[in-house]
């Protein structure tokens, strides 16, 4: 069906002068309701997600550090040490998974994931294939996987997962990011989260701005706001229903080698005013990097981003961390069985302070001799 317009017809009858538009092409989205439910239910208050999703070479560099080699048999154990965590539900409602652990078996023989399913944690999974050198850029990335995504994206719903990951790397340096690879990285996460939500899984859009760089706060926020403006300009050209996404941002900070370090309160205002610009309301969470800040450093600046007078937040900010979490329990686990529980111990205690950092009331109740420790790695590839 189209209609004239109102310039049209007010051109008289010359035709050349006529303009027609098209009423655009809508359908109801068969997942529509189940991606709403999903996303809520990740962005519930006081929860956040644990991002177990290594890949098998990150995985080895974590156990190298503890002595550990990387096996299967090492990654299984370390892995279900994580899920089998008591009460762990209190303050994680989602875990991303590596292909390898959504489909393994623990000790026992049953699903590794099993106990997760339990205890009504949303599963996740990553779906990217990492990153490729984008010519025509200075050292910059996009990242692989969209080719087979639809067949995959069907295989993990079958599997139970309900949401997906997919990172985009971009960097801050005399000559990035580029307007290539902000353009490319946006559409790229664009079309990965309409193959997601097509096929039920709810997307977590990740354009992880790095921390190396001698920039200041300021040239980080404006970046910041220029990458995640291009990602929703591409997820509303893609028809996304953003009530059905997440946005897993890094957190706006000077970068790592800046000698003008800024406080807490600078950074989570800077943080926050870059998402009022540019995050519409109807994205229900945000579920931010640690991006190598260490255990505590990371709760605390979420906890400033709830806590602190910083304007309207119509989204849930809370916390989707790895390293962020897990630094302090792989080291006191250490691959030994009488470690196991004071492993868990760690683990939950991480948890639990930054379930009370996502609602700004984060009052250093999980410091630890480790949580401090930097985890920070140059040019990080996940």
């Amino acid at each position: 069906v189209s209609t004239q317009s109102t310039w049209g017809h007010q051109q008289g009858s010359n035709p050349k002068l006529k303009m027609a538009y098209k009423v655009p092409f809508l359908t109801q989205h068969k997942f529509h309701d189940e991606l709403i439910a999903t996303a809520r239910k990740i962005a519930s208050p006081g929860k956040g997600i644990l991002a177990a999703d290594e890949s098998t070479g990150t995985i080895g560099s974590r156990l190298s550090e503890v002595k550990l080699e990387n096996t299967r048999e090492n990654r299984r154990a370390y892995r279900e040490l994580l899920f089998n965590a008591p009460a762990l539900n209190q303050h994680i409602s989602g875990v991303i998974l590596y292909e390898e652990t959504l489909f393994d078996k623990d000790s026992k023989g049953q699903d590794l994931v099993q106990p997760l399913r339990d205890n009504g944690i949303v599963l996740g999974i990553k779906v990217d294939l990492g990153t490729k050198h984008l010519p025509g850029t200075d050292g910059e990335t996009y990242t692989q996987g969209l080719t087979d995504l639809d067949k995959r994206c069907e295989k993990y719903y079958k599997a139970g997962c309900r949401f997906a990951k997919w990172r985009a790397v971009l960097k801050i340096s005399e000559n990035c990011p580029s307007p290539l690879a902000i353009l490319e990285n946006a559409e790229s996460l664009a079309r990965y989260a309409s193959i997601c939500q097509a096929n039920g899984l709810v997307p977590i859009v990740e354009p992880e701005i790095l921390m190396d760089g001698t920039h200041s706060l300021a040239v980080c926020q404006y970046w910041t706001e220029k990458v995640i403006a291009a990602c929703y300009k591409a997820l509303s050209d893609y028809h996304i229903l953003l009530e059905g996404t997440l946005l897993k941002p890094n957190m706006v900070l000077p970068g790592k080698q800046c000698k003008d370090q800024a406080n807490i309160e600078a950074c989570a205002r800077a943080t926050v005013q870059a998402l009022q610009r540019t995050v519409p309301p109807a994205v229900p969470g945000i579920t931010f990097l640690s991006g190598g800040q260490s255990e505590e450093g990371a709760t605390v600046m979420l906890n400033a981003l709830n806590a602190l007078d910083l304007g309207n937040r119509p989204w849930k900010l809370t916390f989707s961390y790895g390293r962020a979490l897990q630094k302090s329990c792989i080291k006191v686990w250490a691959g030994k069985k009488e470690n196991l529980e004071a492993a868990q111990k760690t683990l939950l205690l991480r948890a639990h302070g930054n379930g009370l950092a996502a609602l700004g009331k984060y009052h250093g109740e999980a410091k630890t001799q480790f949580s401090q420790e930097s985890s920070y790695v140059a040019n990080y590839k996940y």
